[in-house]
């Protein structure tokens, strides 16, 4: 499903380039400068290369209207190394994304005009809706089927954006706010926190639909949100430690947000991992996640990495690859040349078929992103190939996949080189799954463990047999005249699945 194209912020057909090369983004924003780059236009988008100036661009512009000074010094330092970067990196397109403090300062223009004048390049200065669309996209690159509020928060603006079953809301439920972090810094500041509540207020009755109607889900895009995660998943010891789709229920988000809100300086100081920059706002971002969940009341808080960047990405693509799946495409750029043979994960798919004829679509897709990744980490060594397996596929920066998604299919993966589990960390992983979940990864690795033992990992063999599943036997059916099918090669491997399916095994000749 694709989402509604951007032609009044990049014209997608002048954006694509046929020439292969990187393309990468200058986002000059409130809070920081960043420079990513990508390794082409695909569905399932590769960096190259990520860095950050912090410049405060945009701090104090709520007193003084002006950007400031230090940081516009900051700021053109750092896109001075970036585009000189870009070029050493040859890179192909490169484009400059400027965000609401440039656009809200009366020296935004004079800083666009620098830039220019000493580096050669244009500054796409973003309207707030334009900001708040791409930060959408950015959501639906990673989630297609993403339904909810998006919500970006910088250190300018705050917007927010209604998107519906994979689309952007076309009624244009979508605002942007005066509400980044910085500038509520300078309102507490100058009234304190009461003042700080009564802007948020004040701005979000401007916006009366987000409180209209049931939300699935609020998608928490920026900098100090994320770092608001990384607290929770340390306070929970969460088992994967991966902000994409981290997702908590609209009570625990409350606790966070309150947790947040509520520390000082001193316990925030001990948060690993965390910009020194970042952490005076941090209460602040807590205090409007607070407001804006118990004013939207969404079921589900998910967090993305995906935002304003990665949106402008997706916003150049092609239709037709914007309307691809990014978990096939990333799992086909992952697995490369890397398998012994030639890949064949129709086959596997096949051939395990008959065994999960009930899976939903997202168990389809975990059972195929699994053909494709499970004879990836043959060349591991054979002691550690489980654990090598199992740790590499949980960490694949995959887009597309939530936690459920990365527990399935690194356990997966495990099962399939080896037959148990007693590894601490996966484990801790399992409890992310149902129990019904937990049997049916075991039964998808333990039947890729057969396949590859049957074939040898090698094309032309798998397809000669089949796999039938009765109420009470499993049964592999496998030809009489073939001498590829020794079962005394596989007839445990058969043995152990029909366990699994809490079955009994059984071969028949044809």
């Amino acid at each position: 499903m694709s989402a509604h194209p951007l032609h009044h912020v990049a014209d997608a057909e002048a954006s694509v380039s046929g020439d292969g090369k990187p393309v990468g983004i200058i986002d000059i924003g409130s809070n920081s400068v960043r420079f990513v780059v990508f390794a082409g236009l695909t569905r399932a988008p590769v960096q190259l290369f990520n860095e950050k100036s912090a410049c405060a661009l945009g701090a104090g512009i709520q007193k003084t209207g002006m950007l400031n000074p230090a940081g516009r010094e900051c700021a053109v330092s750092a896109v001075g190394r970036y585009v000189r970067l870009a070029r050493a990196m040859g890179v192909g397109r490169v484009d400059l994304l400027a965000t609401a403090a440039v656009r809200d300062a009366t020296d935004g223009p004079g800083l666009v005009a620098e830039l220019k004048r000493k580096f050669g390049v244009a500054v796409r200065v973003l309207s707030g809706e334009d900001e708040g669309r791409l930060a959408a996209l950015g959501v639906l690159l990673g989630t297609p089927d993403a339904d909810g509020i998006v919500a970006d928060l910088g250190g300018g603006s705050l917007e927010l954006v209604e998107i519906d079953g994979g689309r952007i809301d076309p009624l244009g439920r979508l605002r942007s706010f005066p509400l980044g972090v910085l500038r509520l810094d300078d309102i507490e500041a100058g009234g304190g926190d009461a003042a700080v509540d009564a802007a948020i207020q004040a701005e979000l009755a401007y916006a009366p639909w987000i409180s209209q109607r049931p939300v699935k889900n609020l998608y928490a895009v920026g900098g100090s949100w994320r770092a608001m995660a990384k607290l929770c998943m340390l306070q929970e010891n969460h088992p994967l430690q991966v902000l994409d789709k981290y997702t908590l229920s609209r009570d625990k988000a409350l606790e966070l947000a309150d947790l947040v809100a509520r520390l000082g300086r001193r316990s925030l100081d001990k948060i690993p991992g965390v910009s020194r920059r970042r952490l005076p706002v941090l209460p602040h971002a807590a205090r409007l996640l607070e407001i804006l969940l118990k004013t939207i009341r969404p079921e589900k808080l998910v967090f993305s990495v995906h935002g304003m960047r990665e949106g402008f990405y997706y916003s150049n693509l092609p239709e037709v690859i914007r309307d691809r799946d990014p978990i096939v495409d990333m799992c086909e750029a992952v697995a490369g040349n890397g398998h012994r043979f030639a890949q064949q994960p129709a086959v596997l798919m096949r051939f395990l078929d008959p065994l999960f004829a009930g899976e939903t679509e997202k168990q389809h897709r975990q059972r195929l992103a699994a053909c494709m990744l499970g004879d990836l980490y043959w060349d591991e060594h054979p002691d550690f190939r489980g654990q090598q397996a199992f740790f590499k596929t949980l960490r694949l920066p995959v887009v597309g996949f939530d936690h459920e998604d990365r527990a399935a299919l690194a356990l997966i993966v495990l099962y399939r080189y080896q037959t148990y589990d007693e590894i601490h960390d996966a484990q801790d992983v399992l409890a992310l799954l149902s129990p019904e979940d937990r049997v049916r990864v075991q039964a998808v690795g333990c039947g890729l463990r057969l396949a590859h033992v049957i074939s040898g990992g090698a094309p032309g063999i798998l397809g000669n047999c089949r796999l039938i599943l009765e109420p009470r036997r499993l049964v592999l059916r496998i030809p009489s005249a073939d001498p590829a099918f020794d079962i005394t090669a596989f007839e445990k491997r058969l043995e152990r699945l029909a366990r699994v399916l809490s079955r009994d095994s059984a071969i028949e000749w044809v």
